[in-house]
């Protein structure tokens, strides 16, 4: 290129699109590569989540409240399209038991800036008419969101403008460095591409992409299956799980795990996760996990047992051994920074994902703590 862009992200997901339209909005240009299409990978099996009510105090919490006031920020500018809905959660609890581990989580959350409401079982239904009656109560979460990913990764990029380049199809096969082992750039299926700094935006792949720099970063691709159901009159009002998707989402386990979390959409369809288990980049159709998933739906919400699922599909998640991404610059590769490892929160953080590599990049006023997510911190040096 006669001008080389100032910064290289690879991949074209709703993080590498963050981070491509904050770096633009800070006066950087941007070339984004990509092997397949615009949300081709994690983010276009993604239901959209924009959630705090599933995180535990510490610093993913402190990340997603973030990312939440930037998704209504981005909200004011994108098109209406992306879909996003300030629609709220709301989690529910079967039992005394589990109620009283809600409520306690709830109150924890609450001294770190987590808008939580207490509801009785009793009053369940008037948040949710067509939630089970048995149901012993739950916490309302007005912060949570929801966006169309797809759409909000495609949105995102236009709106980066003419600091933008995108290039499709190609896949980075190397990543370039100098004599002293900085960044230069990539090499791609159809050439070279010179650049100072590379992002690392490649969602479950993140890992292959760090051991082309050179460098270990441990992301392992979690399974999960989504059912969409045909299109319905506003069922669902909100995004509803039960509690014991909270210790999922934390758990290490590879084996298959389901704890259902059922949302409608503005277009109708109903859809229903989550699924997890790690099997490699397995894309096999699992019906047990659509079995309990579907299941587990109808036990919250009875009048889907009538419903028809029109499709379903899986995705993976980045998956990193402490259950937090990688965000910002390595040093054990200068110019290179990453923007991985969300597992299932990527959408939902996505924003404040850009806005730390942005600033990063610009010696910028970094907004929160980034220590905690230093690619580094799992003790790898350079690969091998």
């Amino acid at each position: 290129m006669r001008n080389p862009p100032d910064l290289i992200v690879v991949g074209a997901g709703v993080v590498g699109a963050a981070c491509a339209y904050y770096a633009a909005r800070a006066g950087l240009t941007v070339t984004v590569i990509d092997r397949g299409s615009v949300a081709g990978g994690t983010t276009g099996a993604g239901e959209g989540n924009l959630l705090v009510s599933d995180k535990e105090p510490g610093p993913e919490l402190e990340l997603a409240l973030f990312s939440a006031e930037l998704w209504r920020e981005l909200a004011e500018v994108l098109p209406p399209r992306i879909e996003y809905e300030a629609k709220g959660g709301l989690v529910v609890a079967s039992d005394g038991q589990a109620m009283a581990a809600l409520r306690d989580f709830a109150a924890r959350q609450a001294q770190h800036g987590v808008s939580t409401e207490t509801v009785p079982g009793e009053r369940l239904r008037e948040l949710e008419p067509h939630l089970a009656p048995d149901l012993m109560g739950g916490v309302h979460y007005p912060q949570d969101a929801q966006v169309q990913p797809a759409l909000a990764a495609a949105h995102l990029l236009r709106a980066a403008g003419d600091r933008l380049q995108l290039r499709l199809g190609e896949e980075v096969t190397a990543i370039l460095t100098g004599p002293s082992g900085e960044v230069r750039g990539v090499r791609t299926s159809t050439g070279e591409l010179h650049a100072p700094y590379v992002v690392n935006a490649a969602g479950s792949w993140g890992g292959e992409l760090a051991r082309l720099a050179g460098v270990e970063l441990p992301v392992l691709p979690r399974r999960g299956f989504v059912l969409v159901t045909e299109p319905l009159p506003r069922v669902v009002r909100r995004k509803v799980y039960a509690a014991d998707y909270v210790a999922d989402v934390a758990s290490d386990s590879a084996a298959l795990q389901t704890s259902a979390v059922v949302e409608g959409t503005p277009a109708g369809p109903v859809l229903i996760g989550a699924s997890r288990e790690r099997v490699g980049f397995d894309r096999s159709l699992s019906v047990e996990a659509l079995r309990r998933l579907a299941g587990q739906a109808v036990r919250l919400f009875p009048v889907l047992a009538t419903v028809r699922a029109l499709r379903t599909y899986a995705g993976f998640r980045p998956y990193l051994p402490d259950h937090l991404p990688a965000i910002g610059p390595d040093p054990r590769r200068p110019g290179l920074l990453h923007a991985c490892g969300h597992e299932g929160a990527g959408i939902g953080l996505a924003p404040a994902t850009g806005r730390i590599i942005a600033e990063s990049l610009t010696d910028g006023q970094l907004p929160l703590d980034i220590a905690p997510f230093r690619p580094d911190r799992f003790g790898g040096g350079e690969a091998r």
